[in-house]
């Protein structure tokens, strides 16, 4: 890079994957990470005064911006499902962008906002209180109206549910829609007006059919009407996407759009519908690549790097219950010629950055066992294998960008252990062993661990040293775990410090 870039972040919230891993993978010399903090606490938003005020003073001399909407203008992801304010407060926050622009016209600001989820079960763990007992039936109210809506008949009665469901929480349900769902609209202005360099809108625990759906083809026909198809994208997604920008912004500095070949461990992947998200996984890579700021190519001699997905053929299960022996793992999708092929790529001085989304939240653990065996783990450009198959194949994209230009170094290995560590050892494996062998005893359960660092935290460690030396023997002497924290105090998500020695 010929000159030292400043980047200012505005991360979606306080977890490792909007705070950390974007710095993790991107921070360099040349390439300067200045995030904003501090942050809020899972349902308690950050002070969204001070956010705009910080915001305002690091962009004056900045030369990116990347932010996350739902922050800057609700306080994080959760506080955006939450919230009380007015359209007039809202309002004022979004305009400071187009003051910060105003002073600083050079500035590149590249953006994403959420479209409000819609989960199809009931907790209150990440929502208002009381989807508790009514989230499942209001998830499928929207699939029973969209369906209504379009002609085709649901499984679900409207009118069964609307008895099961209190007017008033109905109300205020749709109400936060309406609301989010206006900003959603207002942001595209800014896009159209030049304000915004790039503006990405997820879907966040997407579903082809629901209230999620309905506000996407909202937001799209506004982008549709202002022609605006080539600034603003809208695909499944949330956590990953301020790597996905990262990934943009510095091949924009690089002035370089990298060509991206993708391997499927299975012919029939990229057909799958992957769980939690609305659209065929190749549709959705494409997106992805595109977001990026790279190109997919269909042979792997023009392309950069290589992008490996493991995918299965059909339906796509949960990381807890590997492994699957079914045909859609085991016979229609040949996982040996898929390393087979990673290790021959590698050899020929190829690029491979693993999205290992075989299943939904978690490594397949088996690829990892072959990959520890064939000595490769500490050879690939890139490995992410966590939550979502959007989550894992953004992780992976970004790490694939950025070896592209720096190459291995101390900090290239330090996110491949821990992506190892997480992604296969904590949420293929220990997260199930200790929510079910060790919380009883401790009068805790997966929603509620009590505190971020204490004794769930060392038994986490305890559990994760045990499987870098059984499971992860190829690599193990370089891992020194150093910290554990579990940053929402319950098990879903852990934060690990490790070390490369």
């Amino acid at each position: 890079m010929k000159d030292t870039k400043k980047v200012v972040l505005l991360p979606l919230d306080e977890r490792p994957c909007n705070f950390k891993f974007p710095y993790q993978i991107f921070d360099s010399e040349d390439f300067i990470i200045d995030r904003i903090e501090p942050l809020g606490d899972k349902k308690i938003p950050a002070d969204v005064s001070e956010v705009s005020r910080m915001l305002k003073e690091k962009c004056k001399d900045a030369d990116i911006a990347v932010l996350a909407m739902d922050t800057l203008l609700y306080g994080g992801l959760i506080p955006s499902r939450l919230h009380h304010f007015t359209k007039e407060e809202v309002m004022e926050r979004l305009n400071l962008l187009r003051e910060i622009k105003s002073q600083n016209n050079n500035l590149k600001i590249y953006a994403f906002q959420c479209i409000m989820r819609c989960p199809k079960y009931s907790s209150n763990d990440e929502e208002p209180d009381y989807y508790e007992y009514c989230g499942e039936q209001i998830h499928q109210l929207g699939n029973a109206i969209h369906k209504e809506k379009l002609g085709i008949s649901s499984d679900y009665n409207r009118e069964e549910l609307l008895s099961k469901i209190k007017k008033e929480d109905l109300e205020d349900y749709e109400n936060r829609r309406e609301f989010n769902r206006s900003f959603n609209l207002e942001v595209l202005k800014l896009a159209k007006e030049g304000v915004l360099e790039f503006l990405i809108i997820p879907q966040d625990d997407s579903a082809p059919y629901g209230y999620t759906a309905m506000d996407q083809i909202s937001v799209r026909k506004e982008i549709l009407e202002n022609c605006l198809s080539d600034k603003v994208i809208v695909y499944p997604g949330a956590d990953e996407v301020e790597m996905t920008l990262l990934s943009r912004a510095m091949n924009e500095v690089m002035v370089k759009r990298p060509k991206v070949y993708v391997k499927y461990a299975s012919v029939h992947a990229p057909y799958l519908i992957p769980s939690y998200e609305d659209r065929s996984l190749g549709e959705t890579v494409r997106y992805h690549i595109m977001a990026a700021g790279c190109i997919q190519v269909d042979s792997v001699s023009e392309a950069d790097f290589v992008l490996a997905l493991s995918a299965p053929a059909r339906k796509m299960l949960e990381a807890v219950t590997q492994p699957a022996s079914n045909a859609d793992y085991d016979v229609e999708r040949n996982l040996t010629e898929f390393v087979y092929a990673i290790e021959t790529y590698i050899s020929e001085g190829k690029p491979v950055t693993i999205g290992d989304n075989a299943y939904a939240n978690g490594s397949d653990l088996e690829l990892v066992a072959i990959l520890n065996q064939k000595e490769l783990l500490l050879k690939v450009a890139g490995y992410a294998g966590w939550n979502t198959s959007s989550n894992t194949i953004g992780t992976a994209l970004a790490e694939g960008v950025k070896y592209l230009y720096y190459g291995s170094n101390k900090k290239h290995m330090e996110f491949l252990l821990l992506r190892y560590l997480e992604d296969a050892g904590y949420c293929g494996f220990i997260r199930k062993e200790i929510t079910e062998k060790e919380l009883p005893a401790l009068g805790m359960n997966y929603f509620d661990i009590k505190e971020q660092n204490g004794v769930v935290s060392e038994l986490v460690k305890k559990y994760l040293q045990d499987f870098a030396d059984t499971k992860l023997t190829s690599i193990t002497k370089h891992i020194l775990i150093e910290d554990i924290k579990m940053p929402w105090r319950r098990m879903f998500e852990t934060d690990i410090t490790v070390s490369y020695r």
